[in-house]
């Protein structure tokens, strides 16, 4: 069977051509081989580096001369000679024995007086607490009857506990009510409102006089 090319592939007509480009292309070669130019490279000279050694010189330690500590004082040659029939004259005297006639002074004792307490100092810490009349249960008590809770609060839930401080007054009354901690709603002013209206405290006693205490106190508003 004979293989069937297509005339573009056939490459018999274009030998002729590939031959002249062959021969055109050793020439070219050929020519740029001989018509090469190399030069010679100069050698530089940079010179040469001298290192000239010197020797470390040793130079001695010196230290500043110290000069010598002065010389003793000497001694002095007067004596002063004192008398021994001097008489010395005494302050006080002592009399160690006693007898029936002896004078007995009366003894004074030496009477300390107590610090005053100041009235402004206010204390957290006493001999004597505070206390509301008829006790913890009375406080309770007055405290149910007299605090209001607020309808905002109520509407919105809220509830917890209103931290209070206030100071208990000499006589026993109430003054500078703060709050330390609050919930909102309304239940902060109506605990502080309830504080304020108390009766008189028993006032805090500090050695036996009474002062200013400072006094916490919870409040808590529960929803039933």
């Amino acid at each position: 069977m004979e293989t069937k090319k297509t005339p573009k592939a056939d490459l018999e007509n274009k030998r002729r051509i590939f031959l002249q480009i062959g021969i055109v292309l050793a020439l070219v070669g050929a020519l740029v081989a001989f018509e090469w130019k190399q030069y010679e490279r100069p050698d530089y000279d940079l010179g040469t580096l001298d290192l000239d050694f010197i020797e470390e010189e040793d130079i001695p330690i010196t230290r500043p001369e110290q000069p010598p500590p002065p010389p003793p004082p000497e001694p002095s040659q007067e004596l002063i000679i004192v008398d021994d029939d001097v008489d010395i004259e005494e302050e006080f005297t002592i009399d160690v024995e006693a007898t029936a006639t002896t004078e007995i002074q009366e003894f004074t004792p030496v009477v300390v007086e107590e610090e005053e307490v100041e009235e402004d100092v206010i204390f957290t810490v006493v001999e004597d607490q505070p206390q509301f009349p008829g006790g913890e249960e009375a406080r309770r008590r007055y405290l149910e009857e007299n605090l209001r809770y607020p309808t905002m609060a109520r509407e919105a839930g809220i509830q917890g506990t209103v931290f209070l401080t206030f100071v208990v007054e000499p006589d026993g009354s109430i003054s500078d009510v703060r709050v330390l901690r609050g919930i909102g709603g309304g239940c902060d002013e109506a605990a502080v409102r309830a504080v304020k209206n108390m009766p008189r405290w028993e006032p805090g006693r500090q050695r036996g006089q009474p002062v200013r205490v400072q006094f916490n106190m919870p409040v808590r508003f529960i929803l039933n």
